[in-house]
């Protein structure tokens, strides 16, 4: 049985990357895909290494049914890019950070998570970022400078772009 996977990244590995990994295995789950398709996360950052996710993405992430309770930060290695398909990013600045420590050969698993978002309907789940000047909807709003409602975004972008995600994986499950 064929399997593929993951890691999601973000700076620090407590607030996009966590939220993004805690919706993938909660759909995964719903899809009856979740002994498919391994997930994990990390950051490209070495501040949060074996923190717990930031209160706040915790909190908005119990409200809508996603426990990140257990999860721990760390950070991306080497090593990540044979161990998985996929290395998705949370926005252009990891992407270089991610581009900077990867093999050239493994390059091409390097994708922005945004991507997967294109048919799930993002002028929803951008909400309110799509009105700050900096906004950019290729990439996972940084929720950690700001309040709850940053929080609240990245769990619309994340549970918009893993809907896409597992869209776009399923062809490669059943070879």
């Amino acid at each position: 049985m064929k399997t593929v996977a993951i890691c999601f990244v973000c700076l620090g590995n407590i607030c996009r990357s966590p939220t993004a990994e805690g919706v993938m295995r909660h759909q995964l789950a719903e899809a009856k895909l979740a002994d498919r398709i391994i997930v994990d996360s990390a950051g490209t950052g070495d501040w949060h290494i074996g923190e717990a996710p930031d209160e706040r993405a915790q909190r908005a992430a119990k409200n809508r049914g996603y426990d990140l309770s257990t999860f721990r930060g760390r950070q991306i290695t080497i090593a990540d890019f044979e161990r998985f398909d996929l290395i998705v990013a949370m926005d252009d600045k990891n992407v270089a950070a991610l581009r900077q420590i990867c093999p050239p050969a493994q390059r091409d698993k390097i994708r922005l998570l945004m991507e997967f978002a294109m048919d799930a309907g993002m002028s929803e789940a951008s909400g309110a970022a799509q009105r700050a000047p900096d906004f950019d909807p290729r990439e996972v709003v940084d929720p950690y400078f700001g309040g709850g409602e940053g929080f609240e975004i990245v769990l619309n972008q994340c549970e918009a772009a893993c809907r896409g995600l597992i869209a776009a994986l399923r062809p490669q499950l059943t070879l």
